[in-house]
Formats: structure tokens, C-alpha cells, sequence
């Protein structure tokens, strides 16, 4: 009687389990779930390994739809399907990542730009290669031209982070509505165009919350004009053709201004205004006539500096550093680089011109010597330096030298 029971019960269990049972295989228990939980299912998954997850049925076309987070890489120009997935999407985006080339209409993207502004609430990356058959120095061409290859950039007036590498390819920018939540923005490889400027754009009246702005390899910014109350970092890097710089900023803690007044004929003009700037990058034309740059009380740290230890008759890279220096009375932590051409044949030693160096308390001395003796020019900075307190020699070249003094205070 209980081997009986003991296989009927063995059976009972087999039929509930056997493929044709409503219990069995042909029940679709993962499609049952919420859809917060197979969206949790699909975001481990790349975009495209999600989106296939389309052919399975009905209930999974809409699971697809309600993604935070899409991320679309390709090798090749970015497909017109990216437009339909976004222009599609029914919740908002935290995270949206487009890489690609473009193809020859900058229209395709154009077209979905607006729709992935209205859905952003978090980052946006766009990066954009442009590089076939152009280079960097290329000029806009003709009007026509110039025009077929701009796009328009809508407001994103909900995302917090945007990030575009866009080729050298024309932009123009919003003249109307609030970038009211963004707080990080970084241009890269940017032609600008149009009626709206770059500082219109990102000034507290429109962009209230801006702590980071970062433009690089920028073209089109031949006056730039930023008035923030929020902002805290700014990196101005290769902005080939700047004539004119106005900042003011009275938040600002970091400000980084690389390459951007170099090669331009006329002489640039720049007004700052950062009283609470703590470290200041500046490896530029520098005039103390034309380059005004406030009361910085608190800054510290002044770096990199590079002046060459020999150079040619009428050589006034140096001067331009040595009239930057003299602006500050006291500096925390300066990093100064002494260079040596590798040729130093019919150059003039160009050490006597240093005559004064702010009061300095912590000194980088990096030595870059190409093979000459350097003792002279090393000596020569540090009898102008009374006040150092602690100083770091490099040698770029010599196995791990690297050597630290700490210096008496008596």
C-alpha cells in the first residue's frame, strides 16, 4: 500500500511538472513579472542585446520602451534607427550614450536631438567622428556649405551632465529657454555659429546651476563673455581665435586657460574677475596691459610655468611669464619648469632677465636639461626664492630622481 501511495504521489508530481500542464513549462513565468523588475532584468544587458529582447512578444515590446539608461555604439555613422528608439522611449532617460561617425547629413542627428533633450534627466554623451577626410585646420568653406553641416542644439532643460565631442562640426546654440538643472558641460571639438554665444548660453540667467564648463579644440569664440554666480571650474583649452575674454565669476575656485590666445595676430584682451580662484593654470599670452585679472586673494597654487633657459634674439615667450609672476605678491605652490632647447648654438642665455619672483612657499623645480649643465640656471631661481620653505627637484629623463628638501626655518 505505501509503494502505492509513494507512486502516485511520484506521478502527481510528474504530471505537474510535464510540459503540457498549465503549471508546467508552457507557463511564461518571467514575462509575469512587474515591469520594474524586468526593466532591472534588461539594464544588465548591453542596449542591443535588450533591444532583440523586442521579438519575444507583445508584453516585451513595451519593457524595452521604459529603459533608464540606453547606450548606442557604432563603428560607422550613427544609424536613423537611434532616432526611432528614442523618439519611442516612454520614461525619462538618466543616462543616454551616443558614439558614432556622422554620415554626410548632420540632419539624422539633428532630427532626434530635440526628442533625447525632452526625455534627459541625468547625463548625456555624445561623441562624434568626423575626422574622415578632414582635418583639423580645415576652414568652413563656402556659406552653403558651411550651413548643410550645422546643427542645432536644443535646450536641455532637464539633464544635469552634457558631454559633446562633436568633430569640428557646426553648432549653433538656443536663444531662448533655461538650463535649468545642468550642472556639468563640456564642448569638444566645436565650431560655433549663429545669433546665441557661448556665454549667453551659460550664464547664471540661463544656466542658474553651472559648477563645470570645459571647452576644447573650439573654434567660432572670438569673444567670450561669462557672468556665473555658480560656477566653479572652467578649462579653456585650444579655443583657436579668442580675441577677447570676459569673466566674472565670484565662486570660481579653478580656472585653466591653455593655448587659447597663441598664433592670434592681434593682441588679446582678457578681464577676470574670480576673487576666490585657489589654483590658476595659465599657459598663454600674458600682457599686463591687456590682461587684467582682478584681486585673488586666496589663490595658491600657480602651475605649470615653463620658461626656457635659452632662446633667440627677440624672444618674448618668457617675458609674458615673468609679467604673470609679477602680478602676485605672495604664492603658496608654484611648479616652475626651466627648458633647455637641445641646441643651444647662437642662443641667448635668457636667465638675467629674471630679476624678482613672487615670495614662494612650496617650489616644483622641474629641470628639463637635454643634456647641458644646469646648476647656473637652477641657482639662479633659488637665490630669488628667500622664503621657500619646502622645494621638489625633477630631472624628466633620469631614472626616478626625484629629490625633496625640506629647508630650515631659522
Amino acid at each position: 500500500m505505501e509503494t502505492e501511495q509513494r507512486d502516485c504521489g511520484s506521478a502527481t508530481k510528474h504530471a505537474k511538472l510535464s510540459p503540457g500542464s498549465v503549471a508546467g513549462a508552457g507557463e511564461d513565468r518571467l514575462s509575469a513579472l512587474p515591469d520594474d523588475v524586468l526593466v532591472l532584468i534588461l539594464l544588465r544587458l548591453s542596449t542591443f542585446e535588450a533591444a532583440r529582447t523586442l521579438a519575444l512578444s507583445r508584453r516585451w515590446r513595451r519593457i524595452w520602451a521604459l529603459l533608464p539608461e540606453l547606450r548606442f555604439a557604432f563603428a560607422g555613422p550613427v544609424p536613423s534607427r537611434v532616432g526611432a528608439a528614442i523618439a519611442a522611449h516612454e520614461t525619462d532617460l538618466r543616462y543616454l550614450l551616443v558614439v558614432g561617425a556622422m554620415d554626410a547629413a548632420p540632419e539624422s542627428v539633428a532630427a532626434w536631438l530635440p526628442a533625447a533633450a525632452r526625455l534627459l534627466i541625468g547625463r548625456f554623451v555624445f561623441l562624434f567622428d568626423n575626422s574622415v577626410g578632414r582635418s583639423d585646420s580645415d576652414d568652413e568653406g563656402d556659406g552653403e556649405a558651411a550651413a548643410r553641416r550645422l546643427i542645432e542644439l536644443p535646450c536641455f532643460e532637464r539633464a544635469v551632465e552634457v558631454s559633446l565631442d562633436l568633430g569640428l562640426l557646426g553648432v549653433t546654440l538656443p536663444i531662448a529657454g533655461v538650463f535649468a538643472r545642468l550642472t556639468e558641460l563640456t564642448l569638444d571639438h566645436v565650431r560655433f555659429h549663429g545669433p546665441c554665444g557661448l556665454g549667453d548660453a551659460v550664464s547664471s540667467p540661463r544656466c542658474p546651476c553651472l559648477q563645470t564648463l570645459a571647452v576644447c579644440n573650439a573654434r567660432g569664440l572670438q569673444d567670450l563673455t561669462i557672468q556665473s554666480d555658480s560656477l566653479l571650474q572652467l578649462e579653456l583649452r585650444k579655443a583657436r581665435g579668442l580675441q577677447k575674454l570676459t569673466l566674472v565669476a565670484p565662486a570660481l575656485k579653478e580656472l585653466a586657460v591653455l593655448n587659447c590666445f597663441l598664433g592670434d595676430e592681434n593682441q588679446p584682451v582678457a578681464n577676470i574677475s574670480a576673487s576666490q580662484l585657489v589654483p590658476l593654470k595659465w599657459i598663454d599670452v600674458f600682457d599686463a596691459s591687456t590682461v587684467q585679472l582682478g584681486r585673488m586673494e586666496h589663490l595658491q597654487s600657480l602651475n605649470p610655468f615653463i620658461l626656457f633657459v635659452y632662446a633667440e634674439d627677440g624672444f618674448v615667450y618668457n617675458r609674458a611669464c615673468l609679467s604673470l609672476l609679477r602680478h602676485f605678491m605672495v604664492i603658496q605652490n608654484l611648479c616652475l619648469t626651466l627648458a633647455y632647447v637641445p641646441d643651444i648654438d647662437g642662443y641667448q642665455y635668457m636667465m638675467e632677465d629674471i630679476t624678482m619672483l613672487p615670495e614662494i612657499m612650496n617650489l616644483q623645480l622641474v629641470v628639463m636639461a637635454n643634456g647641458h649643465a644646469f646648476g647656473g640656471s637652477s641657482f639662479h631661481v633659488l637665490r630669488l626664492c628667500t622664503g621657500i620653505r619646502r622645494l621638489l627637484l625633477k630631472l624628466p629623463g633620469r631614472t626616478r630622481f626625484r629629490q625633496e628638501v625640506k629647508l630650515s626655518l631659522t
